[in-house]
């Protein structure tokens, strides 16, 4: 994450789907089928959302834009929740809040029979809507593709993310990883992300980094609130880090890094018109999208204490002062 933007520790419904990209709608539904369990609630009685529940989110957005139904999804979670007492589930490759507007309609239908254009434009707009099926539907089996040849969680990553990732080592590559990634794409466009699982390309095959890693980690899970701000374990654990990435950063210029991200610039330049920001929240607008990665990184909580964004903060200025390049992971 950035640390300079102070993120939320939890966030309530309309954020939670706004970052996700969905409707309150939407969540209020997968909590009544048992898609999403219901998550605690602030004194004012409303549903509070952490990073845990927003993970669950991104992904189940994932898997029903991959088409899989959801009910199929609900059965993917090992932890789902129980199904609620209706048990109905949406149409595959349409997610649910897809099917009708605010007013409960089904817009398509109402286009056809309650315009009062001509039939031509009646027609021309049914035309309009085919392709953009035809579109989904290439890209929903070009989303199944990617999950049967590269597993499923990695082969919801947008292609650019995954392809970087192809070849590392069986058991490399853990969960949480695919989940930072997911996030990072989120905010930051799949260009984003795919520098980013250099990280976990150099983690997975340089010995003894990702053990040092995991300590560095432990140590910053450590300054929960209990820590004050001015601890001295704060600047130590800090220290640590900065010491870590610059491991890592060496490690990863040695194994060509900056090569590969290279050649990740130019292929995003080629498919996108030159015009068109490198880094930016994308996904199909659902709702109120967050219009900034500033306001993005806003929506998305992070349990931190203020312990730990303090050790965050002076971690980055050491990073500055060495001139190493910022991760949004952390």
């Amino acid at each position: 994450m950035l640390t300079s933007i102070t993120s939320p520790r939890q966030v309530k419904i309309g954020d939670a789907a706004a970052f996700v990209g969905t409707t309150p709608r939407a969540i209020r539904h997968y909590h009544a089928i048992g898609l999403l369990p219901e998550p605690d609630r602030g004194g004012d009685g409303r549903r509070r959302y952490g990073y845990d529940e927003i993970l669950r989110l991104l992904w189940i957005r994932k898997m029903a834009d991959a088409g899989i139904a959801l009910d199929d999804i609900r059965d993917a979670f090992a932890d789902a929740a129980p199904a609620g007492a209706d048990g109905e589930s949406s149409s595959v490759g349409v997610p649910v809040e897809d099917h009708e507007d605010d007013t409960g309609h089904d817009p398509v239908a109402r286009s056809i029979t309650g315009g009062d254009g001509d039939v031509a434009d009646v027609l021309a707009r049914l035309e309009q809507n085919l392709v953009a099926q035809e579109a989904e539907l290439r890209r929903q089996r070009a989303a199944v593709e990617r999950m049967r040849t590269r597993g499923s969680r990695l082969g919801l990553l947008d292609d650019l993310v995954s392809r970087r990732l192809e070849g590392l080592p069986e058991g490399s590559l853990r969960q949480a990883d695919l989940d930072t990634l997911l996030v990072t794409e989120r905010i930051f466009s799949p260009l984003g992300a795919a520098v980013q699982a250099g990280r976990f390309v150099a983690l997975a095959t340089t010995p003894g980094l990702r053990e040092e890693s995991d300590r560095v980690d432990a140590a910053e899970e450590a300054l929960d609130d209990t820590v004050a701000v001015d601890d001295p374990r704060v600047a130590l654990v800090a220290e640590q880090r900065h010491a870590f990435e610059l491991a890592l950063h060496a490690a990863m210029e040695d194994s060509g890094a900056a090569q590969a991200d290279d050649a990740l610039f130019d292929a995003w330049d080629e498919l996108h018109p030159a015009d068109e920001p490198a880094c930016t929240v994308s996904s199909p607008a659902r709702g109120r999208e967050p219009r900034t990665v500033v306001e993005a990184v806003g929506m998305m909580p992070y349990d931190f204490s203020p312990a730990r964004v303090r050790c965050m903060e002076i971690a980055a200025e050491l990073d500055a002062s060495t001139y190493l390049p910022s991760d949004p992971a952390r």
